[in-house]
């Protein structure tokens, strides 16, 4: 089947409970923030900038752990910021795991293999000297890496251990050139590809999570769906890029561009995804098809935000995981206290101007597994796409060019880099003094750094 048997019967189970004790509004996902720290920049992202002032505020683990249990999601999706620094993630995905909680841990993927180095440190015998010698010959761990997994692990802190309940979520925004252009640094896509090649190889779950922009080329997913498919990943989260206030205020300050030029308007999301419903043919794509009819415009749904909420340093966030109108101490207040009758678009009137380009999976997904747009026939296109067969790996992925840019030194700062050594060849190692020059250096390396597709 498309999704894991125990995974799908504990989301279906989660659901029909609710619905015979008649509840109106329950949490299907939990989007937790323990922090808003991240090693990363990304373009379109504004988490770090909305949160800038509590960038060194944490939740701790039990503050983390209640809030599962208060809402009671039968997945959480631990995110942020980058939830690998927070300092205690084995042991807050330790508890989420005895609590009985799907767990996704959404990463950037830099601090990913040294998760998994520490499990294979806490977990050597001599009956793992094959895999070991399997991730050397694929250059996935050094002769040092090697050594210090033999001597083991001293502490009793627990580690991030391979299980079904259990999924990495590494973001990717598409091939090698696009996706380091995105996250503002080179060599991330590498680092990503290689973590996901080391996960699968010690029999971790895996997908990735994608958002789609203005300037993001649909073949380009596709092959990025392809090249993924082969490597093996379980499965691909995919969802339109949406102009939120943190996100546009430093589109404009930090990045000097106009957030028309990046985001997604609804008819242009509808253009983008037009293809959604073949990709989750071809590809095991999270979420259901009815969501996936609303990307593709073949039909409207109703924003269930209260579905997928989000718990973070300051609370739980209202109205959603993109919109904040305020913080509430309890889920249950947030609920009752939320008029959610001013957000969405209805019947393609926006209720909220901030809400009307917004078709983003936290938002509309839920609706689709909820049946909140009920149309006939609904409920067994779910049934039938998640039990039905799951898609095999596609083999053309692995002709797939995905190491377009830093890899083939075609990096988004290829051109400045090489600019900067020619002008010490020119000048000498020390440069003419000539401040101008110096400028006019710096001034190509800020707009290689400047996100923009090239023709």
């Amino acid at each position: 089947m498309r999704f894991p048997l125990a995974l799908t019967a504990k989301i279906a189970a989660h659901i029909i409970k609710h619905r015979l004790l008649g509840t109106p509004k329950f949490a299907m996902v939990l989007q937790l923030e323990p922090l808003h720290t991240c090693n990363l920049t990304c373009t379109g992202c504004g988490r770090i900038r909305e949160y800038s002032t509590s960038l060194k505020d944490m939740m701790s683990l039990e503050d983390c752990l209640a809030a599962a249990a208060e809402c009671q999601a039968p997945m959480v999706s631990i995110c942020g910021g980058e939830p690998l620094i927070y300092p205690k993630i084995e042991e807050l995905v330790a508890g989420l795991l005895r609590q009985g909680r799907i767990v996704y841990i959404c990463t950037n993927g830099l601090f990913m293999r040294k998760k998994i180095k520490d499990y294979l440190a806490a977990t050597y015998t001599p009956a793992l000297e094959l895999k070991l010698a399997q991730l050397l010959e694929a250059k996935l761990v050094s002769e040092k890496d090697l050594d210090l997994i033999r001597k083991g692990k001293h502490d009793s802190r627990p580690v991030i251990a391979p299980t079904q309940w259990l999924y990495w979520n590494v973001h990717i925004d598409g091939l090698e050139y696009t996706h380091d252009l995105i996250v503002e640094r080179e060599g991330v896509f590498k680092e990503c590809v290689e973590a996901i090649k080391m996960a699968k190889l010690l029999g971790y779950q895996v997908a990735t999570n994608t958002t789609v922009y203005k300037e993001t080329d649909v073949g380009e997913i596709e092959a990025m769906f392809e090249f993924f498919s082969a490597l093996g990943v379980d499965g691909h989260t995919i969802s339109p890029g949406y102009d939120y206030d943190a996100a546009k205020k430093d589109m404009v300050k930090r990045l000097g561009r106009k957030p028309e030029d990046f985001f997604l308007t609804r008819a242009m999301t509808r253009a983008k995804f037009a293809n959604i419903l073949e990709w989750g043919r071809r590809f095991t794509i999270f979420g259901t098809p009815v969501y996936q009819e609303f990307l593709a415009g073949q039909r409207e749904l109703t924003c269930t935000a209260w579905a997928i909420p989000t718990r973070n340093v300051k609370g739980w966030k209202a109205p959603c995981y993109l919109m904040t109108d305020g913080h509430y101490a309890s889920y249950q207040e947030m609920l009752k206290k939320v008029d959610w009758t001013k957000y969405g678009v209805v019947e393609g009137v926006a209720r909220d101007p901030r809400c009307e380009n917004c078709m983003v999976h936290c938002g509309y997904d839920p609706s689709g597994a909820l049946g909140t747009n009920y149309q006939k026939g609904d409920h067994w296109k779910n049934i039938a796409y998640n039990f039905g067969p799951r898609p095999k790996p596609a083999p053309e992925g692995l002709r797939v060019n995905a190491f377009n840019g830093f890899s083939a030194g075609k990096g988004h700062l290829a051109e400045a880099k090489a600019a900067l050594k020619a002008a010490a060849a020119e000048t000498g190692a020390c440069g003419s003094g000539d401040r101008s020059q110096r400028e006019g250096l710096l001034t190509m390396m800020a707009e290689r750094q400047n996100p923009v597709k090239p023709d």
